[in-house]
């Protein structure tokens, strides 16, 4: 008989997965052998917006797989750092966080690390402390041991048709790419594959987002990986991104969804007002001297702040993580307390969250419908693999074109249960009528790219 503690430790393997409690367990697909990930090739500190920052002490790399897209976001530290944490949310995945909540007053964190890929990505903390070795910063010396810390989003679901994940290799490859002064906002390094606003259907692309802020002699960046929950809400409560249901409002506010709960996460409500595996997870620096409990209280006060920026937040479906690091390099000024400390690092963490938000694909609209050969249907016609547990088959049939996923799982809005006409948008080009993006283009022979451009997904004619 199950006891009630394996019971709850069942629910918290599910939750650090990111997948909501069940009281039974979906069995896994039976899988082809996985695809390789051997012969792919890490894309370093490439796309997002470029933002750049005056800090000598901190240096940022960042990675991907753009065969995923998923990658790994790496900051480095000069010298040895004081850390705390904050966890909160249902489902989190951390690499020595624990360590941090001893709260030892001396500085021992060389690193933070952000990566896609849920509990496999977690390789990525450990890689690039192995990597710290390797290259001869740190020793096997019981007083020069690496520190690296880290958290890990979910990217893998529907969001893409593949499960490729961030694996040590492109940790090391971030690692190695470190430049001082600039961060990438938007579709970059963890955040290459992210989405917010699955509470309300929303479904928007993501990303990663950075600020920074000097006062004085007092140097704050904030960084985070918006994989929420919940939605992104600026000051003025306006959602920032949202593929809203028929007739909702183009400048849709938080408030009207949040105070028409539970009525506005159902999928027919149209009076303004997927999967639930989602987290946010962030890191805010300071240049200023603190102790252990008072770096502790910035990562707390600066994590509750969020819920002003990201509604709701710190659900049962999240697994947000706060890390907060002091670089010790100046005294805190004459009459800087620290709730004033942590109310202007609150704001900084807030521009962050906006600055991840990445320019939001268009539904495609057709307004004349181009005419489409009967031999170019043929020829668009065949079986595609995405990878091990994606395929969808196109057929012609009248002189249209149809697709039905043959895979575990289905491709976006292209069904497994049945065919689904696809309708022509511009050369070679046909979409999927739907709530969100559903994109096919052909116009590589040979090849189906779903949902073409940042976050494009390529199958291959067999």
């Amino acid at each position: 008989m199950m006891t009630m503690k394996s019971h709850l430790s069942l629910m918290a393997l599910a939750f650090a997965l990111g997948a909501m409690p069940a009281l039974s367990q979906t069995p896994a697909p039976k899988l082809n052998p996985p695809d390789s990930q051997a012969d792919l090739k890490p894309v370093v500190n490439t796309g997002g917006e470029v933002m750049n920052f005056d800090w000598p002490m901190l240096k940022v790399g960042m990675a991907e797989y753009s065969e995923g897209p998923t990658g790994v976001t790496v900051i480095r530290f000069g010298r040895k750092v004081l850390g705390a944490v904050d966890v909160r949310g249902g489902g989190p995945g951390t690499v020595n966080t624990e360590y941090l909540d001893l709260f030892y007053n001396v500085p021992e964190v060389d690193s933070v690390v952000f990566s896609g890929g849920s509990w496999y990505g977690l390789e990525s903390v450990t890689a690039v402390n192995t990597a710290l070795k390797d290259e001869g910063t740190r020793s096997g010396h019981w007083d020069n041991i690496g520190l690296a810390v880290g958290s890990i989003i979910y990217d893998f679901g529907d969001r893409r048709l593949n499960e490729i994940y961030p694996d040590k290799k492109l940790a090391q490859a971030a690692f190695h790419a470190a430049e001082t002064g600039v961060f990438r906002n938007g579709s970059a390094g963890a955040g290459r594959n992210t989405r917010t606003g699955y509470y309300f259907g929303c479904n928007s692309p993501s990303g990663q987002g950075g600020a920074f802020k000097q006062v004085g002699d007092i140097k704050i960046a904030a960084f985070t990986v918006v994989n929420a929950f919940g939605v992104v809400a600026d000051r003025d409560g306006k959602v920032q991104a949202c593929y809203g249901g028929e007739n909702w409002p183009k400048d849709l506010m938080v408030k009207d969804l949040m105070q028409n709960l539970p009525d506005s996460q159902k999928p027919g409500w149209t009076v303004p007002g997927g999967p639930k595996r989602n987290t946010t997870v962030s890191l805010i620096v300071v240049n200023q001297k603190m102790d252990p409990a008072e770096l502790k209280r910035l990562a707390v006060q600066v994590h509750t702040s969020m819920a002003r920026g990201i509604q709701p937040y710190a659900t049962m479906g999240d697994g947000d993580v706060m890390y907060a690091i002091s670089t010790a390099e100046v005294d805190a000024p004459e009459g800087m307390t620290n709730p004033q400390l942590g109310g202007i690092a609150s704001e900084v963490m807030w521009d962050a969250i906006l600055n991840s938000v990445p320019e939001q694909p268009s539904l495609p609209v057709v307004t004349s419908a181009p005419q489409v050969t009967e031999k170019a249907i043929k020829a668009y016609a065949g079986d595609y693999r995405f990878s091990n547990i994606v395929s969808v088959k196109v057929t012609a049939d009248g002189g249209k074109l149809y697709a039905q996923a043959t895979g575990e799982r289905k491709a976006y809005n292209v069904p497994k249960d049945a065919k689904v006409e696809l309708i022509p948008y511009k050369d070679g080009v046909f979409m999927v009528p739907g709530r969100y993006p559903t994109v096919l283009d052909f116009t590589t022979k040979g090849k189906l790219v779903m949902n073409p451009g940042q976050w494009g997904q390529t199958a291959i004619k067999k």
